[in-house]
């Protein structure tokens, strides 16, 4: 049976083919398969509804197009003109404005090719505009990236570049806490880690301010019991500006910044940012005085201390690839806390001041404080989406709230929203 014979046999095999049922479908299939010696699959297909029989190629026309080639650059200078508008936008502006632009010199045709161009239909327009906006569009997205000068001057540095004996390397990020919505202003926290002791610190601001980044950065910095000799953000405008530049160069700290979109650069504090802030206060938006204050008060006080001296961390020692496997070698867990007091580069006064500082902690008070500030941020939260929800504004007596109850031995806070 030849392929003629085949398609005519299969055409009269489809009609009964897809009118029958299951079992019916299977012994149509087991014949066509014996007559035709074809694979049962690519049977399957050809009888399937979607296979169209008898549609012969369509030839081409022997009519000259109406609109030819000689009216698309008249077309996309009227495009230019009038800011690239669709096809439905652009018909009547060419049918009101192309004789005043003729007149005014900025196109010239023929009075054919206007005549043309004025009965043409938005379809048409954006038939001829098709291939213009393609290659705009290509253009556009493989453009050469013109970065600012600052970009230029900071150097940036990959994730096997650092030197991991040498303690003040500082990575930074921000973590956004805006829920599901990025509208107006939230609570970001500035994240910062040590490369060699993995030493954390954080603060909260609203919103991303420059000035305000910088702030929390110079904050956090004070509470690192060493010095800092780098600074290592992300490629965000909130880090990478001239208020943290001039603010390295007064302060002799080297500057460089993580590859736009790899976030492997920034991969230490990338794994706090997990660990310290995602995991303790979870996703939802924060936005209020009243959650930033106790968000900082958080971070400032039993936070840092619970994950810096009580919390080990293991440090990446050995990375090989076999194939697809990848096999890892860990060092022993240690805290920061015992990095630093174990590193031969930590001067010995920082070690003192750490040792006083932990001997005096209690991790199991740290844990109960910790939790009691969550729950009341939690709590904070729920009333502010309760009120949101009703629609309420703010009594007098919730302008003036309290972090934790006195009873709890606990410093009490005065906000004013």
């Amino acid at each position: 049976m030849d392929m003629s014979s085949r398609k005519q046999y299969l055409q009269e095999v489809q009609k009964d083919y897809l009118k029958a049922g299951k079992r019916e479908k299977t012994q149509l299939l087991g014949e066509a398969e014996r007559r035709t010696g074809m694979e049962r699959k690519y049977i399957i297909k050809k009888l399937s509804a979607k296979t169209r029989w008898g549609k012969e190629p369509r030839k081409p026309s022997s009519k000259t197009p109406e609109y030819g080639s000689d009216l698309i650059y008249p077309l996309v200078q009227l495009w230019d003109i009038f800011d690239e508008p669709c096809g439905q936008r652009l018909e009547p502006l060419i049918k009101s404005e192309l004789d005043r632009l003729r007149d005014l010199g900025e196109i010239f045709i023929t009075d054919e090719q206007t005549q043309k161009l004025k009965k043409m239909s938005a379809k048409t327009i954006d038939r001829l505009l098709e291939h213009e906006k393609s290659v705009r569009l290509i253009e556009t997205k493989y453009a050469k990236k013109n970065n600012p000068l600052l970009y230029q001057k900071i150097p940036t540095k990959l994730s096997d570049e650092w030197d991991r004996a040498i303690v003040g390397q500082i990575q930074i990020d921000g973590v956004e806490h805006c829920g599901q919505s990025a509208a107006g202003d939230y609570l970001n926290t500035i994240s910062n880690t040590d490369v060699s002791s993995h030493w954390w610190e954080g603060e909260a601001v609203m919103g991303k301010g420059k000035r305000a980044a910088v702030k929390a950065i110079v904050n956090c910095r004070e509470r690192f019991p060493f010095d800092w000799k780098e600074i290592h953000p992300d490629n965000g405008p909130s880090f990478i500006n001239y208020f943290l530049w001039d603010y390295a160069n007064e302060s002799k700290l080297e500057f460089s910044r993580s590859r736009p979109y790899k976030k492997n650069d920034n991969c230490f504090v990338e794994q706090k940012n997990s660990q310290n802030v995602r995991k303790v206060v979870g996703h939802v938006r924060y936005d209020t005085q009243r959650e930033l204050a106790i968000l900082n008060d958080l971070y400032q006080n039993e936070l840092r201390l619970y994950k810096n001296y009580f919390q080990p961390v293991m440090r990446l020692e050995l990375k090989v690839r076999n194939n697809s496997h990848i096999y890892r070698k860990y060092q022993k867990a240690k805290t920061p806390y015992q990095w630093l007091m174990d590193s031969p580069n930590t001067p010995e006064e920082v070690k003192q001041k750490l040792k006083a500082e932990y001997q005096n902690l209690n991790p199991a008070k740290l844990k109960r404080d910790i939790e009691m500030k969550l729950k009341l941020l939690a709590e904070v939260y729920t009333a502010k989406q309760h009120c949101a929800a009703k629609k309420l504004q703010p009594s007098e007596e919730d302008k003036v709230s309290f972090l934790f109850d006195p009873t709890n031995e606990l410093k009490c806070h005065t906000l004013v929203t």
